[in-house]
């Protein structure tokens, strides 16, 4: 049985670590100065993710209520889920893409992850996810209000994550002074929590959503998330924090890519 006080723990590390919210002590056994244990943490990604994401759904409930254009308010959404993580995800997102496809060898791949600037792959692909999120959230507004949409939204985050989570477990580390090897990588118990986490996340959208829909976004998001975990294999020989954030974004972007295409 999963103790309560340890599960409120590992969900406020699981927040501080992919994003910026000041979280303050949350109860005994919370100490913000240790180091994250991802064997057993990660398994509360899926409510981190909907913590993460509450800012940019409020900012999109407020603005969906205005007479602001969909797309507008999509797209402080998107910027404000950006802000909210530190652009944490989007940056691996850049980096995979410039290292997997601007490298010949599972070395220079890695190495040019590892470096801060970006390149012409990196900037593309941003540009191609900022755009697919912002219209596909903003087709979402339009067909089913603010309220609903961003229930949505909060799914796919939740969901993202549970994805990114299961990927997280089945690849080896790629670096041996990678996350894996510092902190750890989820055991098989906090990668089936997370999963039960995810599915009860989903819950609302399920109410929200046709039976097609959520079935087709549920299958675009994990062939997403399966294929980026076999890119990650083949090109670097497994896992970083680089390849997580591209799970991440790509399946969200899947998910809500999912939705959009069956009314």
């Amino acid at each position: 049985m999963t103790d309560p006080a340890r599960f409120l723990a590992d969900l406020a590390a699981c927040t501080r670590f992919f994003s910026r919210l000041p979280l303050p002590k949350l109860g005994p056994a919370d100490d913000p100065d240790t180091p994250p244990d991802f064997r057993r943490i990660p398994r509360a990604a899926p409510l981190a993710g909907i913590l993460i994401a509450l800012p940019a759904a409020l900012i999109g409930l407020i603005l969906g209520w205005t007479a602001l254009p969909e797309l507008a308010t999509a797209i402080f959404i998107v910027g404000t889920l950006a802000a909210t993580t530190g652009a944490l995800h989007e940056d691996g997102l850049a980096d995979v893409a410039d290292g997997f496809f601007g490298g010949t060898t599972a070395d220079r791949r890695l190495e040019i992850m590892k470096d801060s600037r970006i390149g012409t792959f990196g900037a593309l692909a941003l540009v191609v996810s900022v755009g697919l999120r912002s219209v596909l959230l903003a087709t979402l507004l339009e067909r089913f209000g603010a309220g609903e949409a961003m229930i949505l939204f909060l799914g796919a985050e939740a969901l993202s994550r549970t994805l990114m989570v299961w990927q997280w477990s089945q690849l080896p580390s790629a670096r041996p002074d990678g996350l894996g090897n510092r902190f750890g990588t989820p055991d098989r118990r906090a990668a089936g929590q997370a999963a039960v986490f995810g599915a009860l996340c989903l819950l609302p959208s399920a109410v929200a959503l046709s039976v097609p829909a959520l079935s087709l976004g549920l299958i675009l998001a994990g062939l997403a998330a399966h294929g980026i975990g076999r890119l990650a294999r083949a090109k670097i020989g497994g896992f970083t924090g680089d390849v997580l954030g591209a799970v991440q974004q790509v399946s969200a972007i899947a998910f809500l890519l999912g939705l959009a295409m069956i009314p």
